[in-house]
């Protein structure tokens, strides 16, 4: 397994591990619509690409066999650096590969001078909140995120 940094060609399987993804973790938390209108607006491949060729976002890949198995999406801002979200393929977690994945993102992230790294996750989604703690990340607040026309309660971490 490498991790490496996207490409405007990987946009295409980033959105497909996300939209997998999200009907695999949110089947409980989001309806089906809303997954769709999710994946839709946030993981379009042209959003993707965008994100990939902006200067200060980081989004890493982890590619396996020469397919794309999960991704990152960290961006630089006034706080240090936000990771927006880990992903990874159902078929291949308990693997490391999400770890991988968050540690190369805090490392590009302090590379680039960030100090303080937030992480934000679905208030109901414990799979990912246990994720961030696992690797220490500290609940800092609690904020709300939009999906499609609904609103999700959602936990900020943060890692100093």
């Amino acid at each position: 397994m490498t991790v490496r940094e996207a490409t405007s060609d990987d946009a295409e399987s980033i959105a497909g591990v996300a939209r997998v993804s999200w009907k695999y973790d949110y089947p409980d938390i989001l309806s089906r619509d809303t997954v769709e209108q999710g994946v839709e607006e946030w993981y379009a491949p042209e959003t993707i690409a965008t994100e990939i060729d902006s200067d200060d976002a980081v989004v890493p890949v982890a590619e396996r066999d020469g397919e794309i198995v999960g991704f990152a999406h960290a961006v630089e801002d006034e706080t240090g650096g936000t990771i927006l979200r880990v992903y990874v393929a159902p078929d291949h977690r308990d693997e490391g590969i999400g770890g991988d994945l968050l540690g190369h993102t805090h490392e590009a992230l302090a590379d680039r001078g960030a100090e303080r790294v937030r992480a934000m996750v679905l208030a109901e989604n414990e799979p990912g909140n246990e994720f961030y703690r696992r690797f220490d990340f500290e609940l800092d607040e609690k904020s709300e995120t939009r999906i499609g026309e609904e609103t999700y309660r959602e936990n900020v971490y943060v890692h100093e």
